[in-house]
Formats: structure tokens, sequence, C-alpha cells
């Protein structure tokens, strides 16, 4: 048996990708993937990188990640309201005056993707790991999806399981043949109703994959306190309390 972690989107949360890499050591998980989204929206970005490249952990390039090691243009989401807009567009600023030099570097040189390949006994489990999906770090793709969509991505792949974050919604969908789509959900800026922090543990024998969501709890109002004493809007720890905001 072999299991590996696989956690996305901590957005600069770095209380909550602590509490996550706690739970993964205490579980004895020695094999951890980042699928990317490391920096914006909370006040830990160059930390949160700096964590990650201290434990050498495996990292993908997130569409965050990406905006900011290129210093890419920001343009206004028709889904978003005005409010978020205006706060989107001052948090990813302040990304890119404050992440380093040496940290956009770093970003800048993550893959896009990251094909896995574990053996055990006789069998092979190929795992596909992406941000969003094989084409794009910015694709959204949700559990509702038709099943095609995610049969495709497997074929095209060649996998037993396709990994993805991104929408910060966690969810595990089984095909035919033990195959698997799974969002591992967001380590630092969950979507979910309860705002916990979420990431996947997949476990691996010679019959079958086993994916487990796991989601903990964290300081949570001491992180939204900090962004509200960072430059970062309060719109984002208002939205970690879950104070009837919402974002797309």
């Amino acid at each position: 048996m072999i299991q590996i972690a696989v956690f996305s989107d901590v957005h600069g949360n770095l209380p909550a990708l602590e509490v996550v890499l706690k739970d993964i050591e205490q579980r004895g998980i020695y094999q951890k993937f980042c699928l990317g989204d490391l920096v914006d929206f909370a006040p830990w970005g160059n930390e949160v990188i700096e964590k990650i490249k201290s434990l050498n952990i495996p990292c993908l390039l997130g569409n965050h990640d990406e905006r900011i090691a290129f210093d890419l243009p920001v343009f206004p989401l028709s889904k978003h309201s005005e409010e978020e807009t205006k706060a989107r567009f001052v948090a990813i600023e302040h990304s890119k005056k404050h992440i380093t030099e040496e940290n956009k570097k770093f970003l800048s040189g993550l893959p896009f993707h990251l094909k896995l390949n574990y053996k055990i006994g006789n069998k092979h489990w190929n795992i596909q790991l992406v941000h969003s999906s094989l084409e794009s770090n910015d694709t959204y793709l949700y559990e509702s999806e038709n099943d095609e969509v995610f049969i495709n991505m497997l074929e095209d792949s060649k996998a037993d399981i396709i990994v993805m974050g991104h929408t910060h919604i966690s969810f595990a969908k089984q095909f035919e043949n033990n195959k698997w789509a799974v969002n591992c959900g967001s380590v630092g800026r969950s979507k979910e109703e309860n705002r916990l922090a979420s990431y996947l543990v997949l476990t691996l024998d010679d019959e079958k994959i086993i994916p487990e969501i796991v989601q903990l709890s964290y300081p949570l109002e001491e992180t939204a306190h900090q962004i509200e004493e960072s430059g970062i809007p309060d719109y984002y720890a208002s939205f970690l309390r879950n104070d009837n905001v919402l974002i797309l």
C-alpha cells in the first residue's frame, strides 16, 4: 500500500497550510504534491512559497502563480460583482508588489502538469496532476460537469485518476474500471460552506485507488484579522468568515 497527499490553492494562507502539513505528517505520509496557486488573497505569499521550497514539495503552476511570476495583466471577470472586482485588483497588485524577485523566479519555473506512476506488485497506477485541466490552468470544472469531460481527460492522459484544484470545491467521481476524477479542494480559500482547509489522501494498493478528502479547521479568525491588518482588502477576511460573501 502507498499513500500520497495532494493539496492545492493555498493563496498565501500560511496558518491553513501549516495545519494541513502537520496532519499529513501525523498520518505518516511522505509523498506530497501541490497543484499550485500559492499566492494572492492572504498576506503570507512569500512564506508559503518558502515553505514549499524548503520541504521540496513538487508544485504546479497555478493561474495566480503565473500572473504574479510573469506580471500578467488583470482583467475583470463578468461573473464578479463590482465589489469583488475592485478587491481582486488590489489583492493581486499587493502580491505583485510584495512577492520577492527570487520567489517570482521560483514560480516562473513551476511545471504545468505532472504525471506520476506508482508500481504496486504487478499493477501500475497512473496519476495525472493538473491545476484545473489538461489544456488550461484557468478552467472551472465542477462535479456537475458531464461525465464525458472527465472521461475524455482520463483517456487523453492515459491516467487512472486525474486530480485537480482551482475551483476551491472538492469532489470525487468514480467511473468504470476504477477510474477517478477528483478535486482536492482548497487549503487556504475554500469556497465550501464550512470554509475548512481541504486536501486529498490517495491510498493505492494492487487492486484499487481510494481517494479521501480531508477537511481541517485552522485559526481562521486570526487569519482574517491578519488580512485586515495588511494591504489586502477586508473583502477577503469577510469571505473567510463566510459573512454572506460569495466568491465565484
